[in-house]
């Protein structure tokens, strides 16, 4: 197999999970900007997030949002998404927008509280069963906003126990992502504030437990190929959440920000052998004043083209420069790489599955977006919180 027919095989292979959530209408804290033709419905997300994968082949997954998500059968609501050639994916919990959650979830101090976030959990998983659901990912607001609000250490030792209860409850092919996030809306101390935090629990709980990488959630200037690196070693990363941050965590486009970064990170993940099913590539991302379908098209083709130029990196010849210390031609190595026009590349490889050689253009002169803004009238428009 020639290197190039190497990279589009491993293209062609790799997958993408959209979130339903990215569908719906979002904007900043201070404004939620409605566009016209956004669904209503969960049914009315999977519509668009199957046509996503009409035209780029690797976006097979919708991840679920839960209560945003909710239906009465999410087992027929499963079936309706085969039915449109797409998968229910990862399902993901909300214990952060309930009054009860103002001091936390399952680290709230009130044990009746707790009770009620891990409740949520477990239904969670419930509906993993039901949707035939591999991932579970857990990300919460908890924390605090002043010193001596609460007890630093008792509150991880909540979240140990709550953590235990639901990873007891996971089936056999079921796993648990736990994310992390610096802060926002805990501003002085945020119970999993980092990989470290996220990491300690999950080796604990034991193999079913993985961290997941928000590539938004970090400090400015942070190495989050190292941590790839550092958590593939171990065996502990689950998976990512692919956006872009300038700031903090932005939720832009994924590449959008700086592709040159989720170059860095695709290479350590191709370098660690995480180019598998094991890693759950998920966007997480809301688009406040862009055409939401057109840019999580957009996203997928940025982590398609990332990936083909960190494959294209020529390991033998970076493998020689580390051993001669030869350190302007090791980053050459990967520079060459970075600056290698892909896109005839990735678009072979789409045509290869039956996609379309440019997703973008093919959505476009689909009709589906004039098609939903004509359909899609009345009824009440999903987004954050619906």
């Amino acid at each position: 197999m020639t290197a190039v027919s190497a990279v589009q095989s491993a293209l062609t292979s790799q997958t993408i999970e959209t979130p339903s959530w990215a569908y719906g209408n979002s904007g900043t804290r201070f404004k939620v900007f409605a566009q016209a033709g956004v669904p209503r419905t969960p049914e009315e997300k999977l519509q668009d997030a199957a046509r996503v994968h009409l035209h780029t082949g690797v976006a097979p997954t919708v991840a679920l949002h839960i209560p945003w998500d909710r239906v009465d059968d999410y087992a027929a609501l499963a079936e309706h998404a085969r039915g449109l050639g797409v998968g229910i994916g990862t399902i993901n919990s909300n214990v952060f927008q309930d009054d009860d959650y103002k001091l936390g979830s399952v680290t709230n101090p009130d044990p009746a509280v707790r009770r009620k976030a891990v409740r949520h959990l477990l239904d969670c998983v419930d509906i993993m069963d039901a949707t035939g659901s591999r991932d579970l990912k857990l990300w919460f607001s908890d924390g605090t906003n002043y010193p001596g609000q609460d007890d630093l250490s008792a509150r991880q030792g909540r979240l140990a126990e709550a953590l235990a209860e639901v990873y007891a409850r996971l089936g056999d092919d079921q796993r648990m992502l736990l994310e992390y996030k610096l802060f926002e809306p805990a501003f002085y101390a945020t119970d999993v504030p980092d990989w470290g935090t996220a990491y300690a629990h999950c080796l604990k709980l034991g193999p079913k437990a993985q961290v997941v990488v928000d590539t938004g959630h970090h400090a400015p200037g942070t190495n989050i190929e190292f941590i790839v690196a550092l958590l593939l070693r171990e065996r502990r990363l689950g998976g990512f959440d692919f956006n872009s941050r300038f700031y903090a965590d932005d939720d832009l486009m994924a590449g959008a920000a700086d592709p040159f970064q989720l170059f860095r990170i695709m290479y350590e993940v191709i370098r660690g052998g995480g180019l598998t099913a094991d890693t759950a590539f998920m966007l997480d991302q809301c688009h406040n004043i862009e055409p939401k379908i057109p840019a999580i098209i957009r996203s997928v083709m940025n982590v398609q083209e990332a990936t083909a130029k960190a494959l294209l990196v020529d390991a033998d010849a970076l493998a020689a420069a580390q051993r001669e210390g030869d350190v302007l031609g090791a980053n050459a190595v990967l520079m060459d790489a970075f600056n290698t026009d892909v896109r005839p590349l990735v678009a072979e490889a789409r045509s290869s599955i039956g996609a379309d050689a440019d997703p973008l253009a093919a959505y476009r002169a689909s009709g589906w977006a004039e098609r939903i803004v004509k359909d899609r009238v009345g009824g009440e428009q999903a987004g954050w919180g619906a």
